[in-house]
């Protein structure tokens, strides 16, 4: 039974996702939330049941699953003309979609495409754009995949991976796509820059500090409500006594056994002093900067497509 309770979560969390999407309209949403009920009286779980969840998201095991699975392959025999140039209408179709910022069309526009004409490797790339506004990235890393399969130095594939990777948080595997799209277009300064912007991403997770906040202090220093919140809490008692502490060590020098992981320690505890002050201040303002980060855009977003 413990194979289907945590199966039973899986889908309760997936169906919980779904009522998040604003083109539900009022009855839609209620039924999902009636599922939702029926699932935790029968299986007797609840959103509380931590330990029953996976590792990956429902929908990511099941897109996985298709594309390992997937019969999909490049066919023997070329598509008729008349196949074609239907294709490549549907594809400017999309291309239009995504200019007027109509997404959910536009896959359906490319998934016609590739339908007609599953050798174009610009379909799949496009379709992939498409679902990365959407907010659908791991269906846009499978389309990424079979781009590059069809095609191993269409660059723009390259890059559009990366976006996705970046979105994701898989910022060193983003790093690796952004390279070999700039390998395969070495002056293409889109490339370079979201290169660029997931190497500080990388960066930034793997800070201590920046960790202790969930974001990063750089992106703080402008914010003229946290610079006077932050100066509130130079008032508190504790952080100045870590702050003190510091300086003092600092000054007797290496003689007092500064220098080592005692340093780093204490400044991670004052990181992480400062951060739970801020926190217990301002929570609205903290959730208020994390959207922000969150919500920054990458280069190339009002990107032309192909």
């Amino acid at each position: 039974m413990a194979v289907e309770k945590r199966l039973a979560f899986a889908i309760v969390q997936f169906l919980r996702d779904q009522t998040h999407r604003s083109a539900l309209n009022s009855d839609e949403q209620e039924s999902l939330e009636v599922a939702i009920q029926c699932l935790e009286t029968t299986f007797k779980i609840s959103s509380s049941d931590c330990h029953l969840a996976v590792s990956q998201p429902l929908r990511e095991i099941f897109l996985n699953a298709l594309l390992k699975n997937d019969n999909l392959t490049v066919p023997e025999t070329s598509p008729s003309p008349e196949d074609i140039e239907r294709a490549e209408q549907l594809k400017n179709e999309g291309n239009n979609h995504m200019k007027e910022e109509n997404y959910r069309c536009a896959v359906e526009c490319y998934t016609k495409a590739i339908d007609l004409d599953l050798r174009n490797a610009v379909y799949y790339c496009n379709r992939a754009a498409a679902h990365s506004k959407l907010g659908n990235y791991t269906e846009a890393t499978a389309d990424c995949e079979r781009a590059i399969g069809i095609d191993p130095t269409y660059s723009k594939a390259y890059g559009r991976m990366g976006l996705a990777l970046t979105a994701m948080t898989k910022y060193p595997e983003a790093i690796s796509y952004f390279k070999k799209a700039l390998v395969l277009d070495p002056e293409n300064d889109t490339y370079k820059s979201n290169l660029k912007i997931a190497e500080q991403k990388h960066k930034e997770a793997s800070s201590p500090i920046a960790a202790g906040l969930g974001f990063d202090m750089a992106s703080l220093i402008n914010n003229p409500a946290f610079i006077s919140m932050a100066a509130s809490v130079m008032q508190n008692q504790q952080v100045q006594q870590l702050m003190s502490g510091m300086m003092s060590n600092a000054v007797r020098g290496p003689a007092a056994g500064v220098g080592g992981m005692s340093d780093i320690s204490s400044l991670i505890e004052a990181g992480q002093q400062f951060a739970q002050q801020i926190q217990q201040q301002n929570p609205e303002l903290i959730e208020q900067l994390r959207n922000h980060i969150r919500s920054r855009s990458f280069s190339g977003s009002a990107e032309e497509h192909s």
